[in-house]
């Protein structure tokens, strides 16, 4: 598909296999060595040159050996079956961060940290989030399945809040951190429990962060 600009708005979950705080976020190396994640997002408003993509859900599956930053990782897309040719193309494209500007997001950041792409996806997508109380569910029947919880006391159990300010950030400005847990079958395995997870609501362009 032939790069154009585009946009999309709204919120998105990431469940990872690191410890909550995730020292990616601070330019550390991964807690156990390597990087898996799943990240789902739902746009409330979006385009791809002229098709738009108001109210359709994606996700992407990753996992690298190591950090991200050290490659040879791949990925998978996985895009909304409600989405017709034009959409499926569009966010096919954008998880790829295809025409994005070098370094510019964290979807391209991302691809091309990863030789190994696999064909995307189309299929159902249940996608429930809510920034505020830090929970969210994602469900590709019979692929994906992630829980995400609010942090909570080690001792008294109560709910705990944590935030991520990144003023430079290439995926978010603030996230609410919680804990997730995924369990994703397929071509990109995946299977941590309780580990970080974060929800964030931002506006990624083909030129970069906007909020």
């Amino acid at each position: 598909m032939a790069a154009s600009t585009w946009s999309i708005e709204g919120p998105h979950v990431v469940n990872c296999n690191c410890a909550y705080g995730c020292p990616c976020q601070y330019t550390a190396l991964p807690t156990d060595g390597s990087c898996k994640a799943a990240v789902a997002w739902r746009i409330d408003k979006g385009h791809f040159g002229d098709t738009r993509l108001d109210g359709l859900f994606a996700v992407n599956l990753y996992s690298w050996p190591g950090a991200i930053h050290q490659g040879n990782g791949h990925m998978q897309s996985i895009i909304d079956d409600r989405a017709d040719e034009a959409q499926r193309e569009a966010l096919a494209a954008i998880m790829q961060g295809e025409g994005a500007d070098p370094g510019s997001t964290m979807l391209q950041i991302y691809r091309a940290m990863c030789p190994k792409y696999h064909e995307p996806l189309f299929k159902p997508i249940e996608l429930e989030l809510d920034m505020e109380k830090r929970t969210a569910r994602v469900r590709v029947p019979g692929l994906v399945e992630t829980t995400v919880e609010p942090l909570r006391n080690q001792v008294t159990g109560a709910e705990h809040r944590a935030r991520i300010d990144l003023p430079m950030g290439k995926e978010f400005r603030i996230a609410e951190v919680a804990s997730g847990t995924t369990k994703a079958s397929g071509v990109i395995p995946l299977e941590f429990a309780r580990s970080h997870a974060h929800i964030a609501n931002s506006k990624l362009t083909s030129a970069g962060l906007v909020v």
